[in-house]
């Protein structure tokens, strides 16, 4: 009677076992390359929609009548507003969105801001991405008492291309009577 293992045995068992450990291996490998991709579309899809969360309240809190759009060319405009809404906690800030070099721009001021700005202009930068177009459409009022009576609400049309993002956002926004 015998009572340990051969060595061939003992070979054939740590052969299995390495093999064994190969495998899982690149299952862990995988499951970390995996993990990483969608952490960076998670992160990729939180962005977003703190763009589209901060361009909802700018326009939807926009004070009446307050909201200037300056097209600058086919795919890029310009917009001066003034919202209750604010990213630095500021009361009533004058808001605007600048596209400069494909790259889109959002800052905020107590005081009101104008184009060109000026070089003492004192205001707080948000950049919010690389973008191929950047338009707001507004709507015209058909009724001609409507545009003196500033309790009726203004609406607009926000479309956002990204470069990195395959998916535009376009939001329709209808400001809150104030």
């Amino acid at each position: 009677m015998r009572k340990a293992f051969t060595l061939i045995e003992l070979l054939i068992s740590i052969t299995i076992l390495s093999i064994m450990m190969l495998f899982l291996y690149k299952s862990y490998a995988s499951l970390n390359l995996s993990n990483k991709f969608y952490k960076n579309e998670l992160s990729q899809i939180k962005d977003e929609q703190l763009i589209k969360k901060v361009v909802f309240l700018d326009f939807s809190l926009a004070l009446s009548h307050s909201t200037t759009i300056l097209n600058q060319d086919k795919k890029e405009d310009m917009v001066l507003m003034q919202s209750s809404n604010s990213l630095h906690k500021m009361y009533n800030p004058y808001i605007a969105y600048i596209v400069n070099n494909s790259k889109l721009y959002r800052l905020e001021s107590f005081k009101k801001l104008t184009y060109p700005l000026n070089a003492g202009s004192d205001f707080s930068v948000d950049f919010l991405g690389e973008v191929n177009s950047f338009r707001i459409y507004k709507s015209n009022e058909d009724n001609t008492t409507a545009i003196h009576n500033s309790s009726v609400p203004e609406l607009y049309l926000v479309h956002i291309d990204f470069k990195k993002s395959d998916e535009e956002i376009l939001l329709k926004i209808k400001t809150l009577e104030n």
